[in-house]
């Protein structure tokens, strides 16, 4: 009896410290994940890599200090995108220097040329970002923002810096969002 107690007991310990290794090794894995995953590299139309970098706040783009950054998660098919193409398009052109619009689409395996067209047909003169990252970057601002797995598009998310300042869901009056950039810049 003795030696069996002594035996459970060992066993015990035994698996109360390998647990506890496990755990640790667990947790340091996906500390490692989480900061593998807060740095995206996309690329646009033109070939030109963008590095976003998910911060405590929000989300920065190398390159891109001071400036308005409108991260907009769209799809070529969605009416609602394609109508806010023109506006995105004119608020890029009005704040060139201090706005950075960035089109994420969440078409999988999207041709080049059919992000092309789009951009012919709806005047979409902004970056748009075709790449293997898109989705991984969409699912981190979905996190972000909280609006869940199955959010509406378009989306829109503000940043300045690395802070998060508003997001829009839906199709956004040009007035609002010019509203907030003037904001974000102090003018």
């Amino acid at each position: 009896m003795l030696k069996t107690s002594i035996l459970v007991s060992l066993m015990a310990m035994g698996l109360f410290f390998n647990a506890c290794s496990n755990n640790d090794e667990k947790q340091l894995d996906e500390a490692n994940a989480v900061l593998s995953t807060n740095d995206f590299v996309l690329t646009a139309l033109d070939n030109k890599q963008y590095n976003v970098t998910k911060t405590v706040d929000g989300f920065s783009v190398e390159g891109q200090k001071g400036k308005v950054i409108i991260i907009d998660i769209f799809a070529t098919w969605c009416p609602p995108c394609q109508a806010e193409a023109t506006h995105l398009s004119s608020l890029q052109k009005k704040y060139k220097d201090s706005l950075l619009v960035m089109g994420v689409t969440v078409e999988d395996n999207i041709d080049n040329a059919k992000l092309q067209k789009f951009r012919a047909e709806h005047n979409a003169n902004y970056t748009l970002v075709n790449s293997n990252e898109n989705s991984r970057l969409i699912d981190a601002v979905a996190l972000q923002l909280r609006v869940g797995n199955n959010f509406g598009i378009p989306l829109m998310a503000l940043y300045k810096d690395g802070v998060f300042l508003k997001y829009y869901q839906g199709a956004t009056e040009e007035e609002f969002l010019e509203q907030d950039i003037k904001e974000a810049l102090g003018l």
